[in-house]
C-alpha cells in the first residue's frame, strides 16, 4: 500500500506539471511511470487492477456515446476506415524499410510484429481530443463531432481486435450472451430508477465491471462486454448523465493504466531513438486526415480543425501494443518505445490544438487550395432573411434573450449555435435559428446580409474563452454595429470589455435582481395595489 500511494503522489505532481505546461496530464502519468521505474519502482497488484478497470470503464463510457445514425456521414466511417487501412500499410512499408537498414529493434521485428506496431500506430486519441475539444468548447462543433466519430470508429477496430487477441474461441454459452438484447428494457427501467446520485454511479459501475467479468466467463474478451453493455444503454435519455457521473472514475483508474506503461521497463537512449523515428509516421497520418476530409467535400476550415485534433498517437494504440505484448507478440521494450511516442506526439499536439483558429486565419489562401467545390449541406450558404439582431449560443440564456426581444422588435432576431441538436429542438419551438459557429472565420462568408443590415450581436456562448475570441473576430471582419456578451464572473467583465464587448454582463450578479424584478412583478406589484 505505501508504494501504491508514492506512485499515486508522484502521479499527482508530474501530472500538475503537464498542466501547467499545457500537455495532458496523461503525458505527466506516463513520465512519472517511468520516473518511478527509473527509481526501483514496480507495477504493484493495486496499480494493476486499477488498470484493468481504467480500461473497462473507458470502453463502457465509449459504447454510452456510441449511437449508430451519427456513425453514418461518409466524412466519419468512410474517412477512418480509408485512413486506417493507408496508415496502416505505409507504417508497415516503413517500418520493414527501417528493418532492413539494420536500425536496433527495427531490425528485428518479423512480418506480424510490423503488422501490429503499424496497427497500434494508425490510432489517435480519444482521450486528448476530448480534452482539447471541452476546454475549447468546440465539442459540437461540425468538425468535433467529426473527430469524436473517426475516434470512435477506430475504437471499434480496436475493441475487435481486443476481442480476437485471446487466440481461443468463445464456449458455447456465450450464445447465452443474446438475451441481453430482450433484457434492454429492464436495464433501462433500472438506469432510471437508480436516480441521479450515487445510486447511478453504482449501477455504471456494476454494469461495466460485472457486464466484463460476465463475458470472461464465456470466452469472450470482457473489454468487448463492457462496450457491449454501454451500447444496450446509449438510446436511453440518462446515458449521457451516466457517462458523466463516471468520467472521474474512469480518468481515476486510467492514471493506473499510464502509471503501468511507464512502470514495464526503463527508458534507454536506444528506446527514445526508437520513438523519435516513430513519431516521423504522424505528419503522414496527418497529411492523410487533411486530405481524406477534404476529398469528403469538407470545407478547409472544417478539415484542419478536425485533423490537428487528431495528429497525435493514442492510449488505445498503447492498450494494442500492451495486448501484444502480454501475447508475446511484441516485446516489452516495444511497449515503451509506443509509450514514450504517444507522450511525445501530445507534447508536439498540444500546442497546434491551442493555436489552431489562429494558424488557418494565417494560412487560409493556402488551406483553401484544398477545398473541394462541392460542400455538404451544414456547410452551405446561410440565409438569414431581415435579421438584424443576431444571438449566439442558443442554451437558456441565449433563448431567454431571443424570446424577450422577439416581443420588443418582432421577427427580426435570429439566433446561432453550432450543436445541430439544439438547433432542431430550437426550430421545433418555433425560433428561427442558424447552424452556425461565431468563433469560424468562414461563418460570414456564408452568411448572407445586407452591408449595415445587422445592428447588434449577443454572445451568450457557454465559454469565456470563446465570448472573447468571437468579439474579436467581429471586430477582424469589420463590423460596426453593437456587441453585447454574458460574463460568469466579475473578473471577465473587463477582459470582455478590452475585447471589444460594448455591454458585458454578470450572468450571476444580475440574476438575483432580475428574480427579484420578476417576483414584485408577479407578486409583491398585487399586494402593494
Amino acid at each position: 500500500m505505501h508504494a501504491d500511494i508514492v506512485a499515486i503522489g508522484v502521479a499527482y505532481l508530474f501530472g500538475v506539471l503537464a498542466r501547467i505546461i499545457g500537455l495532458p496530464p496523461l503525458v505527466g502519468y506516463l513520465a512519472a511511470g517511468f520516473t518511478l521505474h527509473a527509481l526501483g519502482g514496480r507495477i504493484t497488484p493495486v496499480l494493476h487492477e486499477f488498470s484493468e478497470m481504467g480500461v473497462t470503464l473507458l470502453l463502457f463510457s465509449i459504447g454510452l456515446k456510441l449511437r449508430l445514425r451519427s456513425l453514418l456521414m461518409p466524412q466519419i466511417w468512410g474517412v477512418a476506415s480509408l485512413h486506417m487501412a493507408l496508415a496502416v500499410g505505409l507504417a508497415m512499408l516503413l517500418l520493414s524499410v527501417v528493418g532492413s537498414l539494420g536500425l536496433p529493434l527495427f531490425s528485428a521485428l518479423d512480418g506480424r510484429q510490423i503488422a501490429v506496431l503499424a496497427f497500434a500506430l494508425s490510432f489517435s486519441s480519444t482521450v486528448f481530443a476530448v480534452k482539447v475539444l471541452e476546454e475549447k468548447g468546440e465539442m459540437n462543433a461540425l468538425y468535433g463531432r467529426i473527430a469524436i466519430g473517426i475516434l470512435i470508429v477506430q475504437d471499434i477496430a480496436a475493441v475487435v481486435f481486443l476481442g480476437a487477441s485471446t487466440g481461443k474461441l468463445p464456449s458455447i454459452w456465450a450464445l447465452s450472451l443474446l438475451l441481453l438484447l430482450p433484457a434492454r428494457p429492464l436495464l433501462y427501467r433500472l438506469l432510471e430508477q437508480s436516480g441521479r446520485g450515487e445510486l447511478q454511479i453504482l449501477f455504471g459501475l456494476m454494469l461495466a465491471l460485472g457486464g466484463a467479468q460476465l463475458f470472461e466467463l464465456v470466452g469472450v474478451k470482457g473489454d468487448l462486454g463492457a462496450l457491449i453493455l454501454g451500447v444496450l444503454l446509449a438510446g436511453n435519455a440518462r446515458a449521457p448523465e451516466l457517462s458523466h457521473q463516471l468520467l472521474g472514475f474512469k480518468d481515476l483508474f486510467l492514471v493506473g493504466f499510464f502509471l503501468s506503461i511507464g512502470l514495464s521497463g526503463p527508458v534507454s537512449a536506444e528506446i527514445l531513438v526508437v520513438a523519435l523515428s516513430l513519431l516521423l509516421l504522424v505528419p503522414l497520418k496527418t497529411v492523410l486526415f487533411f486530405g481524406l476530409l477534404s476529398a469528403f467535400r469538407l470545407r478547409a476550415r472544417t478539415a484542419l480543425l478536425a485533423t490537428l485534433s487528431l495528429a497525435n498517437y493514442s492510449e488505445f494504440g498503447l492498450i494494442v501494443a500492451a495486448v501484444a505484448a502480454s501475447a508475446g507478440w511484441l516485446g516489452s521494450e516495444w511497449l515503451i518505445a509506443v509509450a514514450v511516442a504517444v507522450a511525445l506526439s501530445f507534447v508536439l499536439a498540444a500546442p497546434l490544438n491551442s493555436m489552431s483558429h489562429g494558424l488557418y486565419r494565417r494560412h487560409r489562401s493556402l488551406f483553401t487550395r484544398f477545398e473541394s467545390p462541392r460542400r455538404i449541406e451544414e456547410e452551405s450558404p446561410i440565409e438569414a432573411g431581415d435579421a438584424s439582431v443576431l444571438i449566439f449560443g442558443m442554451g437558456r440564456v441565449g433563448s431567454g434573450a431571443y424570446d424577450r426581444i422577439r416581443e420588443r422588435l418582432g421577427e427580426t432576431v435570429a439566433g446561432v449555435d453550432l450543436d445541430q441538436e439544439t438547433v432542431e429542438r430550437q426550430l421545433a419551438a418555433g425560433r428561427r435559428v442558424i447552424h452556425g459557429s461565431a468563433t469560424d472565420p468562414d461563418f460570414w462568408s456564408r452568411f448572407r446580409l445586407q452591408r449595415g443590415q445587422l445592428k447588434l450581436v449577443l454572445l451568450a456562448l457557454p465559454h469565456f474563452r470563446e465570448n472573447i475570441t468571437a468579439a474579436a473576430q467581429l471586430k477582424s471582419l469589420g463590423y460596426d454595429g453593437r456587441i453585447a456578451a454574458v460574463a460568469k464572473y466579475p473578473d471577465e467583465v473587463p477582459v470582455l470589455e478590452d475585447a471589444g464587448v460594448d455591454a458585458a454582463y454578470n450572468l450571476y450578479a444580475e440574476a438575483g435582481a432580475g428574480f427579484a424584478e420578476h417576483v414584485y412583478r408577479e407578486l409583491l406589484a398585487g399586494i402593494e395595489a
